[in-house]
């Protein structure tokens, strides 16, 4: 008998493969998504600014001038629909000189071509708003449907809906090799030979094959790799990481700023921002720093002290004293500067979603959308589905009233077993994101999906508590948990004694 044919294989499980697959699976088609990590949104969607920019930004005539100003616009629906948070929280793009203002000039310019809303204001008035500004500041262009998110929750909430609906997903799958142009038995006929109806792609991983009509290649800094493995040979785009450092600064009742704030933007992209985040935190970053590994993904002091010098260009009083975290992330650059999002010239029913750099979190949903209406138009005919279902939203315990929690605890004592003091996240909170269809199965997994480990003492009093629990609803030994990859060991054994 003929193993499965899938209609679709999405090759990467990040912001964007996991828009296209929450897409597809509103269809009436077989989709398997694979990823070489061990969860959903463990690269570049863990690791950014978490920022639904406006789309002034761009150049025009651009890709990602047309998709970011769409998917700034389809995020708001987005989000109520998969029951994830999202603030319109406003920002900033400030200048501190002549220079500067000229270019908020051109950005006011692209901003009205592109029907974006924004407001011109004098560095006074600016300061009024936001009084941590730098003195410095002479203009600021104001863009108040600038939002921001958390982006691995989102990509998370997108796939669970995926699988529910029907999608296959294979984590810790490394793709080695793609095979173009195969024949496939036909599964409808008893015939031993292979019936040659048409050709597919055989996608190896280390761990199985699978075969497809379609193969989406979303797979971010690697994207220019899979694509030569179709191929046969080098690719023709490559993809160089750009490496944007960050701190993260702990919650506080009165952040340093209400909005982004951005300097006007340079060479190298939008600067080093200061971001709000939606509990409170500030981000600090990013630098942007050509690498050649990709998995590049360590701090340098000399770059975090470029970071804090850039970021008090535009942003007074910020509390470096109150950091918790520093952390990096790679942004997939590559090809002219714009995204590539195109079927193949060389290979029919292969597509390249690939150089999705800024801003690609704030474009995704309308890079699925290009994708599935115009890429694929001609190439994938499925109707929508009639019973199509949707996810549960997290339990967030923080997010409930008094009477909710009360009723909450009630029906399982677990929802009133702290065991975050940080994010106040409960045990009953964790048991729910191991149990998901796209459950946490690692210590990151929870931390991303619940909150353990994101607040100020990074795990320190929680991290052994939500190692037990995995264990224990896994049917695991304690040794056998990971932070994140099969290489992330927590605890290992020795003669009988387990020891951190």
């Amino acid at each position: 008998m003929a193993d499965t044919l899938y209609d679709v294989i999405i090759i990467g499980a990040g912001i964007t493969g996991s828009f296209i697959a929450h897409d597809l699976s509103k269809r009436e088609c077989n989709v398997l998504v694979i990823d070489k990590a061990a969860d959903v949104a463990d690269g570049a969607t863990m690791a950014n600014s978490a920022i639904i920019h406006a789309g002034y930004d761009p150049a025009p005539g651009t890709l990602k001038a047309m998709l970011n100003v769409r998917g700034n616009r389809m995020y708001p629906e987005v989000i109520k629909e998969i029951g994830e948070e999202y603030r319109a929280c406003s920002a900033f793009v400030v200048a501190v000189d002549d220079g500067g203002s000229k270019i908020l000039d051109d950005l006011a310019l692209r901003a009205s071509d592109r029907d974006i809303e924004y407001r011109d204001i004098s560095g006074d008035e600016a300061r009024r708003l936001e009084p941590n500004l730098s003195d410095d500041v002479i203009r600021a262009l104001e863009f108040p449907t600038t939002g921001i998110v958390y982006p691995w929750n989102v990509a998370i909430a997108l796939m669970e809906e995926a699988v529910i609906n029907g999608v296959t997903l294979k984590l810790n799958e490394e793709v080695t090799d793609i095979e173009a142009g195969v024949f496939k038995e036909d599964a409808n006929t008893s015939k031993a030979e292979t019936v040659k109806t048409d050709s597919f792609y055989r996608v190896k991983t280390k761990r199985a094959e699978y075969t497809g009509r379609i193969v989406i290649n979303a797979a971010g800094v690697y994207a220019d790799k899979i694509y030569s493995m179709a191929l046969g040979h080098s690719a023709d785009f490559s993809i160089t990481p750009r490496r944007g450092e960050y701190y993260v600064l702990d919650e506080m009742e009165n952040p340093v700023v209400s909005r982004i704030i951005y300097p006007v933007p340079g060479p190298s992209g939008k600067g080093v921002l200061v971001v709000p985040t939606i509990h409170n935190n500030i981000l600090v970053g990013p630098n942007s720093l050509p690498v050649d590994d990709k998995e590049a993904v360590c701090t340098t002091t000399e770059a975090l002290s470029r970071v804090k010098a850039a970021a008090a260009g535009t942003v007074k009083n910020i509390p470096f004293d109150k950091v918790i975290r520093t952390f990096a992330g790679l942004r997939p650059s590559g090809g002219d500067g714009d995204f590539i999002i195109e079927e193949s010239a060389n290979l029919a029913g292969f597509i390249n979603v690939a150089c999705i750099d800024s801003p690609g979190l704030a474009s995704a949903p309308a890079i699925s959308e290009y994708v599935i209406e115009e890429v694929l138009k001609d190439k994938l005919k499925a109707p929508y589905k009639n019973d199509y279902v949707h996810r549960k939203p997290f339990i967030r315990m923080y997010m409930l009233s008094d009477e909710e929690k009360n009723e909450m605890v009630g029906k399982d004592p677990a929802f009133g077993e702290i065991v975050c003091r940080c994010t106040l996240a409960s045990k009953g909170e964790i048991l729910d994101a191991i149990r998901r269809p796209v459950g946490a199965t690692t210590v990151k997994g929870v931390k991303k999906r619940v909150g353990p480990g994101l607040g100020r003492c990074q795990g320190g009093f929680c991290e052994p508590h939500v190692v037990e629990i995995l264990a224990d609803e896994l049917g695991i030994d304690r040794t056998e948990v990971r932070y994140d990859s099969e290489a992330s060991v927590i605890l290992v054994e020795e003669k009988g004694a387990s020891r951190i």
